[in-house]
């Protein structure tokens, strides 16, 4: 049957179905762009809440009004820290311990060692360093912000013991004269014993310390 205009009806039927056709295919286009757009939203906002969760330990330090960002202890340095505590046993406490690598390397040379970090990212490594090392019963790491230890001097000559010895790696103290020195440039190791900074007479040692970057 044709309509007006000799248009078989069929056609005229045909044409219209496929004007409803099309905007429902052009919906769900549109839909699926729209849940693209999401998903890639969401990842990307992920990625960057990611990556500052992570960045963001790393970069703090450096902001701070003393600069102290992290810096893995080179190998010389270890072995640095390593001669200054030779014939000493006893207990090892690391400020500022970073990746783990002298509390690690003190608990091998048989001390109990401990490391305070503020990142914990570096203290979940380092954890994970002392028990692919084998020494995660000897080697514990904790997170702790150094900064909250205000006037670090007085507080180790009024709390160490006078046998203690203080490390420093890379900063002296202040207002300390060292008992040993070793070491060059970034490698270079003081070591304070609590006896002397106190101005009495030594006794034989079992505990260590050592400071800022590297405290025992």
């Amino acid at each position: 049957m044709e309509g007006g205009g000799g248009i078989p009806l069929e056609t005229l039927t045909e044409e219209s179905q496929s004007r409803h056709v099309l905007p429902a295919s052009l919906e769900a286009n549109s839909l699926q762009k729209s849940n693209w757009g999401f998903l890639l939203t969401g990842l990307v906002g992920g990625t960057l809440v990611a990556v500052y969760a992570v960045v963001i330990p790393f970069i703090t330090p450096a902001l701070r009004k003393v600069c102290l960002p992290f810096v893995p202890a080179t190998t010389k340095q270890i072995e640095n820290v390593v001669k200054m505590l030779q014939c000493r046993r006893g207990s090892l406490v690391d400020i500022g311990s970073g990746d783990g690598r002298i509390v690690i390397a003190a608990a091998k040379a048989g001390f109990t060692a401990v490391g305070y970090e503020l990142n914990p990212w570096l203290v979940w490594y380092s954890r994970y360093r002392a028990w692919r090392e084998g020494v995660h019963g000897s080697a514990r790491f904790y997170i702790s912000d150094l900064w909250k230890m205000l006037q670090l001097e007085k507080k180790l000559e009024l709390e160490l013991d006078d046998d203690a010895r203080v490390i420093a790696c890379r900063f002296p103290f202040p207002h300390w004269t060292p008992d040993h020195v070793t070491g060059e440039g970034i490698d270079t190791v003081w070591a304070y014993d609590a006896s002397t900074f106190r101005g009495r007479a030594k006794r034989p040692t079992s505990m260590h310390f050592q400071p800022p970057i590297q405290a025992s």
